[in-house]
């Protein structure tokens, strides 16, 4: 029986009641030791069973909490005659937590996409509750899948509840329910239903402070004679209570409740293995199975709780635990279990030690498992001989706590190799963990000063890499001496890169001499999208060029790259990655006016990088995000935007802003946001995101041209230096407003019609339209204005289409504006509805559409049931028949 547990019983009762009406739902249970967390998942367990409702239950164990997906390990091994069912790379994936496969993961979060799927199929065998208990133990393999899965829950028919300690892992993104202590009233009710008279009660429940299993454990030893304790935290007196029971009992008993608890999994047979090692006998156990102290369950050995096995560990002498670990050891049949083991009981360096945790660190870096590859490794360096050895498996470590997305474990590690001897190759790589890290902390400028340093110490491929990211840190810091500094520093090695040569051109104000260079560079490119990646370095460069074509403006280039990136990262199931081509995605899909694709990518970006610990990561999403809005006229957003944005984002969240007062004819506040930087990357950006003509725009519209001086020179040569037609097209509107000539708004128009941004030459038919109907010349202006206005509309930039409709108006035309959410089909669906339509009209099936956008096929099924009523459709072949452009 539960005492004071009616609202969180009733809370995990809605829970499993709304899974079996279809909707998935997650909740963390968090409380201290004792509290009752486990009694109530066992409640919840019974009565969901006698609803019909199927039970998949696991545990964290204290002494696996270093061990690669222990804690998933028991999830996924019942059910490995499902994974031929999973789409392949899952599959792989959990076939790699078992050990039973050779192929090499990638991507530490597909192993929570695999289990998400694996629990959807279980699912579509009736509504699945999925229990996890003592979370704060599970390795960090297992916790990043499964929070992965529970956060992505959906249409599934799944309830998952991780119950965990207050001081276990943050679990974030997931709802929470903490226990609190029982009342007196409840304490008391709670003692006398189990017989203790008034006056074990008065003397226990103080003491108790109203944790359950305090309550009891006092109770019973102030009936055995035991007075008071310690004024000690709860959990801390329990554990007393507890070894003075196991103090009682004979020594071989101990022991062998010692080697249980060391073991922790409750195997029999690796038990007594170790036991017939220390001279110790299964029959030892039954004094303590006696005393309630531990069960014998399915022929294995469980503690009556946690705290018990934590209490006979801890109170056993330094000395009998590492005997005892080294039996645990020599008895082990899987490698990793020994090798768990062989942490505990080698304080001295040891090479064969040595090697064997750094061969389980490898095995765990294969199955993405890198929390645990990172920890090996570290143990591996505590007990190599070597220095320099120590140093290399340090530098190991640091990459793979990097991998894990623990960038202080990173850092640490990286500070302790650096004080050993490292070799050129090891140097490189703590470089790359170093600006990692500084990256991760929002420098930029320091991530690339500190490669540009570290390059003259490494070897000359490594010092090209570290040089190559050097430059891009330096431009994403807007810092041109630094990309100067790489660019010079790489000529000056006979491997002149042309990439970093071209930005450098351009923090110089060589427009003439950078632009060609960096649009060779991006045509070889785009010509390599077929070629698969070969390495990491390869697809660092594919990213720089995603990078390139948006700093030159080449739009169609960019697009191509950033739609290819996107592509390869569904395909081959690398979430983690897939955030960032988003961004990159959603920045060109805005300047080409799909603002409903872009939206759709952010939206996605957003989602994936918060469940899996990146969305601080995405910083340039802030701009593309306000870009949208600022169009649209959405001042609140733009407020929003302006609040929640990290520092380096706020450059390009001002350019945005500019849009928002020229669109609300603000041309005074338009101007005090563009003052045209000095040569370097933020001048190129000033260029490639039109603010230069923004700038003329809002100079002429204010009545002070003259605020533009120079402005004009600087956009032709940019424009004529490069190929893309918009921007001089642009600048041909720039010109037709300084010097009020209609030749070059014809120019203007002629170029945007060849190629360019649907925003940009609805703006120069707007002005094209307003200087023809000035001229008196309303009949014509009709044309382009009609044109603009249906752009505008197009993308819901209400301030613009205001314009657009007065100066129609003037013309003498009656303008009725059309409402665009109300006649297109895209704007009915939300940004995943619109993914999982569109991906469905191209043929494919939900488990497809699933593993492409990692979710479960059953949410894919939800969305699409959503999507038909608003379409008016009813079938995929109907969808397929529809413009979802």
């Amino acid at each position: 029986m539960l005492y004071g547990r009616s609202v969180e019983q009733g809370r995990l009762d809605d829970l499993v009641s709304e899974a079996i009406a279809g909707r998935s739902g997650s909740l963390l249970l968090r409380g201290e030791a004792g509290i009752g967390k486990t009694v109530l998942l066992d409640g919840l367990a019974d009565r969901a069973s006698a609803l019909g409702v199927h039970l998949v239950r696991i545990r964290g164990i204290e002494p696996e909490a270093d061990l690669a997906f222990a804690g998933l390990v028991q999830l996924v091994w019942p059910f490995q005659q499902r994974l031929d069912a999973l789409p392949e790379a899952q599959a792989y994936a959990l076939r790699s937590v078992l050990g039973s496969s050779e192929e090499r993961g990638t991507d530490r979060f597909l192993t929570g996409l695999a289990v998400l799927t694996l629990l959807a199929d279980l699912a579509d065998d009736g509504p699945l509750l999925c229990l996890v208990d003592d979370a704060q133990w599970l390795d960090q393999a297992s916790a990043e899948a499964l929070l992965f899965a529970a956060r992505r829950l959906g249409a599934e028919r799944i309830a998952m509840v991780l119950a965990s300690r207050e001081t276990g892992p943050a679990f974030g993104g997931l709802p929470e329910l903490s226990l609190p202590r029982l009342g007196p009233e409840e304490s008391a009710r709670l003692l006398r239903d189990r017989g203790h008279s008034a006056a074990v009660r008065s003397r226990v429940i103080p003491e108790s402070l109203g944790n359950p299993l305090a309550l009891i454990e006092f109770a019973a030893v102030q009936r055995d004679g035991y007075h008071r304790h310690a004024p000690l935290p709860v959990a801390d007196r329990v554990l007393s209570c507890f070894r003075a029971q196991i103090a009682q009992l004979p020594e071989r008993t101990r022991l062998m409740m010692l080697i249980a608890a060391t073991e922790a999994r409750g195997d029999l047979r690796h038990l007594m293995h170790a036991a017939e090692l220390l001279g110790a006998r299964f029959g030892d156990l039954g004094e303590a199975e006696a005393a309630g102290l531990i069960q014998l369950i399915d022929g294995g050995v469980s503690f009556r709780h946690p705290l018990v096995a934590s209490a006979t560990y801890q109170g056993a002498p330094l000395a009998r635990r590492i005997a005892v670990h080294r039996a645990l050891a020599e008895s082990a049949e899987e490698p990793d279990c020994r090798a768990r083991h062989l942490i505990a009981l080698t304080p001295e360096p040891d090479s064969d030690v040595a090697r064997e945790l750094a061969e389980a660190g490898e095995r765990a870096r294969a199955c993405t498992a890198y929390g645990a590859a990172a920890r090996l490794y570290e143990h591996a360096a505590r007990v190599s001989p070597a220095a320099e050895q120590r140093a290399s498996r340090l530098a190991v470590a640091s990459t793979l706590a990097l991998a894990a997305g623990n960038s202080p474990l990173a850092a640490r590690l990286a500070t302790q190799a650096e004080q050993l001897t490292v070799g050129p190759a090891d140097r490189a790589l703590l470089a790359r963990v170093r600006a990692a890290v500084l990256a991760d902390q929002d420098d930029p400028r320091g991530a690339g000063r500190h490669l540009l340093n570290e390059a003259e110490r490494t070897t000359p491929q490594d010092a090209h890499t570290l040089l190559l990211d050097a430059a891009h840190h330096g431009w994403l810091a807007s810092d041109p001496a630094l990309v100067s500094a790489a660019a010079a520093r790489l000529a000056g090695m006979n491997h002149p890169e042309p990439l970093v040569q071209g930005l450098a051109r351009l923090c110089d104000g060589d427009y003439a001499g950078a632009l060609p260079v960096l649009a060779e560079f991006l045509d070889k490119h785009v010509a390599l999208l077929s070629e698969p990646a070969e390495d990491d370095h390869h697809r660092t460069v594919r990213l720089l060029a995603v990078t390139t074509g948006t700093v030159i403006g080449d739009d169609t280039a960019t697009l191509a790259l950033a739609s290819a990136e996107v592509a390869r990262c569904r395909g081959e199931g690398l979430i983690g990655e897939l955030p960032h081509a988003l961004e990159a995605l959603s920045q060109v899909q805005t300047v080409l006016g799909r603002h409903h694709d872009a939206q759709s990518a952010i939206a996605e970006a957003k989602e994936i990088a918060g469940d899996t610990g990146q969305l601080h990561r995405l910083a340039r999403l802030h701009g593309v995000e306000a870009r949208i809005a600022a169009i649209e006229g959405d001042e609140e957003t733009c407020r929003r935007l302006i609040e929640e944005a990290p520092r380096r984002s706020l450059g390009e969240i001002e350019r945005a802003l500019v849009l928002l007062d020229l669109g609300q004819g603000r041309y005074a506040s338009a101007l005090d946001r563009v003052a045209p930087p000095p040569p370097g990357p933020e001048q190129v950006a000033w260029m490639s995101a039109s603010v230069a003509a923004d700038q003329i725009e809002a100079a002429v519209r204010n009545g002070t041209p003259q605020a533009a001086d120079g402005t004009l020179r600087r956009m032709e040569t940019w424009a004529w230096s490069g190929a893309s037609l918009w921007a001089r097209a642009v600048m041909a509107r720039s010109r037709a407003l300084l010097s009020d000539r209609q030749e070059h708004y014809t120019e203007a128009l002629r170029l945007h019609r060849e190629g360019g941004r649907p925003f940009e030459q609805a703006r120069t038919e707007l002005l094209y339209g307003e200087w023809l109907r000035r001229s008196r010349r309303r009949g014509e202006a009709r044309a382009p204005l009609r044109s603009a206005l249906a752009t505008f509309e197009r993308l819901r930039a209400r301030p613009w289409v205001r314009r657009a409709s007065a100066e129609l108006e003037l013309t003498g035309e009656t303008v009725v504006v059309a409402h665009a959410t109300a006649q297109n089909l895209v704007d009915r669906l939300t940004p995943q509805e619109l993914q999982v339509v569109r991906l469905a009209a191209d043929g494919n099936s939900s488990r497809q559409i699933a593993a492409q956008l990692f979710l479960s096929h059953r949410t894919v099924e939800h969305h699409l049931y959503k999507a038909y009523p608003k379409l008016g459709v009813g079938s995929r072949r109907e969808l397929s028949e529809l413009n979802l452009t």
